[in-house]
Parts: C-alpha cells; sequence; structure tokens
C-alpha cells in the first residue's frame, strides 16, 4: 500500500476555553483512504512533546476519521488560557490491526480561551450556595501602606487610579489582565457590623461611604468565585459606572446582577427622599469588589487600622486551589 503524504496547513478555529476545531489539507487520494486521525496535544511549555517513537503506535488522541474541520472536546482536560502545541497524522487501519500512518504534521501553537458567560454564570450559582446570610454595611474600604495615599496625593492630585487586575483567582477569568479598577472591601464583623481592624494589604485604611460607589448610577456584575487552599471563600464583583469604559467591558462577559435583589451585595432603594439606602453584603464569603473609575481622597476618611496585617490572608496573584469542590466548575481551573 502506497505511504500516505504529511497533513500541511494545520489551521485551528472556535477555540474556547475548553475546545478548538482543527483542520488540514491532504491528497484527494489520502482522504477516501483514510480511516483515523492521530492528534498530539502539549503544552507550549513543556520541551519534550508526548510524541511515540514508533510510527504505527497511536498517539495521545485516536479518532475515526470525520469531516473536517473535527470538534475537540473533552478528550483532554484543557486550561483556560494556555498556550498549547498539536500536530497531526493521518492513519489507515489495516486488516490485521496495524496502522499505516503518514509523518507527523507540522506543530501548531493555539492559546485558548476565557470563561464564557456560561462558565462564569455555573461559577455564579456555587457561590450562591455559599453566599450566606446579608448583613448591613455603609462603608467600602480599602488597604494600603502610607506610601501608596502620599503618592497619589503629591503625583495624581489626590485620585486613587486604577490599575490592571492581576492574575489571582480562577485562571479562565475574563477580567484578569484586561480590566482596570480598584479593589474595595465591605465585609463587616458579625459582631460589630464594622470593618475588622485587621488586613494583609496595609496599616492605613480609606472608607468611603458606599453610596458614592454603589447607587442606580452604577452597574454590578459577577466576576470570579474561588479559594486558596482554605476554607475562605472570595467572591470578586465589579462596580462600573453606566457605560463607562468598564460598563462597556463587563457588559461583553459577565453577568450582570440586580443590584436591589442577589445574594452578594445589594442596596435598597429608600422610598422616601428623607430615608436612606440599605446596604447589605454576604456574610459567608469575602467580597472583592473592584470599582473601575477613578476616586478622589475627598470623598472619604483616611485612618491607621489597630490590628494585625494579616499577610497570608492577601490574595494579590493568589493561585485557585483547583482540587475544591466547592468552587471549581468542570471545565479548566
Amino acid at each position: 500500500m502506497d505511504m500516505l503524504h504529511m497533513p500541511h496547513n494545520i489551521q485551528i478555529t472556535e477555540v474556547t476555553c475548553d475546545s478548538f476545531k482543527i483542520s488540514w489539507q491532504m491528497s484527494m487520494e489520502d482522504a477516501s483512504r483514510v480511516t483515523h486521525y492521530f492528534i498530539d496535544l502539549s503544552r507550549k511549555e513543556v520541551k519534550d512533546p508526548n510524541r511515540f517513537k514508533h510510527r504505527d503506535v497511536p498517539t495521545k488522541l485516536v479518532a475515526k476519521a470525520v469531516p473536517l474541520p473535527m470538534m475537540v472536546r473533552g478528550h483532554w482536560f484543557l486550561s483556560p488560557r494556555t498556550e498549547y502545541s498539536v500536530s497531526v497524522q493521518t492513519a489507515v487501519k489495516q486488516p490485521d490491526g496495524e496502522y499505516l500512518v503518514s509523518d507527523w504534521s507540522e506543530v501548531v501553537e493555539f492559546c485558548t480561551g476565557d470563561y464564557t458567560m456560561i462558565h462564569l454564570l455555573q461559577l455564579q450559582q456555587k457561590a450562591e450556595s455559599v453566599a450566606g446570610r446579608m448583613l448591613n454595611f455603609s462603608v467600602f474600604y480599602r488597604n494600603q501602606h502610607q506610601e501608596y495615599f502620599e503618592y497619589m496625593r503629591s503625583q495624581c492630585a489626590g485620585v486613587m487610579q486604577p490599575s490592571l487586575k492581576d492574575n489571582s483567582g480562577s485562571h479562565g477569568s475574563p477580567i484578569s489582565g484586561t480590566l482596570r479598577g480598584i479593589f474595595f472591601s465591605c465585609n463587616t464583623e458579625f459582631d460589630t457590623g464594622l470593618p475588622p481592624n485587621d488586613s494583609p494589604y496595609g496599616p492605613v485604611r480609606f472608607q468611603i461611604p458606599a453610596g458614592y460607589l454603589f447607587n442606580p448610577q452604577t452597574r454590578l456584575y459577577f466576576a470570579d468565585f474561588y479559594c486558596m487552599y482554605t476554607a475562605y471563600h472570595y467572591v470578586v464583583l465589579v462596580l462600573a459606572p453606566v457605560n463607562s469604559e468598564g460598563d462597556v467591558f463587563c457588559r461583553s462577559c459577565l453577568p450582570e446582577l440586580d443590584p436591589t435583589n442577589n445574594p452578594f451585595l445589594t442596596y435598597t432603594i429608600p422610598e422616601t427622599d428623607e430615608a436612606e439606602p440599605v446596604y447589605k453584603h454576604a456574610h459567608d464569603v469575602i467580597l472583592e469588589v473592584i470599582f473601575t473609575e477613578p476616586v478622589s481622597l475627598c470623598y472619604g476618611t483616611l485612618n491607621e487600622i489597630s490590628g494585625h496585617q494579616l499577610m497570608s490572608l492577601s490574595t494579590a496573584n493568589a493561585k485557585k486551589d483547583p482540587s475544591c469542590k466547592t468552587c471549581n466548575i468542570s471545565v479548566g481551573r
């Protein structure tokens, strides 16, 4: 039997966080007799791809020949935002069960995508199941070192500037490395109703009335749910002023929450002009709230906290626990 030609012009299309389509070109003669495809997928950082030494031994994926492009989903546990390399062989299964195979194609590289809205809604449902009761709060707060606030005063006219979201949390989060914002907290102590005296981020705390950031002129989005090998679970929310750049970005990739009715962060619109809104936060998760616009220090107050810094609770570039059944979904971590 004549040898098969090497597949060429490998094309990767319709890439998601856990699937892709692959196609290639082969001669009409080969296409008419090929019975199987062998596909070898490796993480790009792996220097020695898992190739078999013998031409007649199937590689990582053996698939019956189907019309191209071929959807690849569920054959590997693909991770979001991960670079892979892929190559293919074509094969003819012979009567004795052995395979006549082509040479390996060229290696093509691609990167998987972020979580889609469907995946984020799955994460949101998991977060809702553990959010717990709602407690009142009145301020958002942000802890930093004194040098940070001095820099904002001297170099930024007293206005805190948004910075790029780091890579903490779920690896597939669409806001990591793409969304600019300012991190705030709002969790309170159960017994006092006040913010905790401890913080992992610095001894100086900026507090701002909740209504400055969370009001009918802002939209609320769910962004992530994760833990760091501890019992604590974190929910990341985004507050974006309506029609701002951050709002436009979030609308395209994050689930929007009803600010008056959700299990994480709410306000109650007062019935009279004299009444104040009531703000509530989930008690059983730690909320990380990202506000997407600059915030002037003149709208709040600065004070030193009396507690410890608890550096072990810092989430800066923290890696999500991939084994936690509470906060992981069935695709990549």
